[in-house]
C-alpha cells in the first residue's frame, strides 16, 4: 500500500492527475478506514475540479483522524471546497472548527475571510486579512505600520470626530 500511495502522490505532483486519481480511488476501495488515503483522494478530486465528489472523502478523513498538518490541510480543503460550491454556511462552520484547533494558521484564516466575504461580512473578512498581513509580512513598510494596521483591523467603519 505505501508504495502505491507514494506512486499516486508522485503522479499528482508531476501533473498526471487522472492517473493519480484512479490510483487513489482504488486505494480508497481497498483501505476505506485509512484517513490519509481518504485525504489524498479528496485532494486528487479537488485538483481535477471535481469538488462535489471530494467532500465525502474530506469528511471521512477528518472523522477517521489525521496528524495535525494533514488535519489542517483537510479542514482547509473541505472549507474551501464548500465555499467554491456556494455552501457558505457549511464553509464557515468548517473554518471555525479549524481555527479553534489551529488558531495560528494564517492560510486557514485567509480562506475563512474569503467565506466571510461571500457571506457579505466584509468588515470581518478585511479585519482577518489585515491581521494576517500585519503578522506575516516581511515588507518594511507594513512592519513600520503594523500596530496601526492591527489596531484599525476591527474598526474599519469607525469615524473619529
Amino acid at each position: 500500500m505505501d508504495k502505491q500511495l507514494s506512486q499516486a502522490i508522485h503522479l499528482r505532483n508531476i501533473g498526471s492527475l487522472k492517473e493519480s486519481n484512479q490510483m487513489f480511488m482504488q486505494l480508497v476501495k481497498t483501505h476505506p478506514n485509512d484517513a490519509n488515503i481518504q485525504y489524498q483522494c479528496a485532494w486528487s478530486l479537488d485538483v481535477l475540479g471535481e469538488e462535489a465528489e471530494a467532500v465525502p472523502y474530506y469528511e471521512r478523513a477528518i472523522e477517521l483522524g489525521l496528524p495535525d498538518e494533514d488535519l489542517a490541510g483537510a479542514y482547509l480543503g473541505l472549507g474551501s471546497t464548500y465555499r467554491t460550491l456556494g455552501a457558505y454556511e457549511q464553509s464557515r462552520q468548517i473554518f471555525e472548527k479549524a481555527l479553534a484547533v489551529f488558531p495560528e494558521n494564517n492560510a486557514i484564516a485567509c480562506f475563512y475571510a474569503m467565506t466571510l466575504y461571500n457571506l457579505q461580512e466584509y468588515e470581518r473578512a478585511m479585519g482577518i486579512l489585515l491581521k494576517a498581513l500585519a503578522d506575516t509580512s516581511s515588507d518594511r513598510y507594513i512592519h513600520d505600520y503594523k500596530k496601526a494596521i492591527v489596531y484599525y483591523s476591527d474598526k474599519l467603519h469607525k469615524v473619529w470626530r
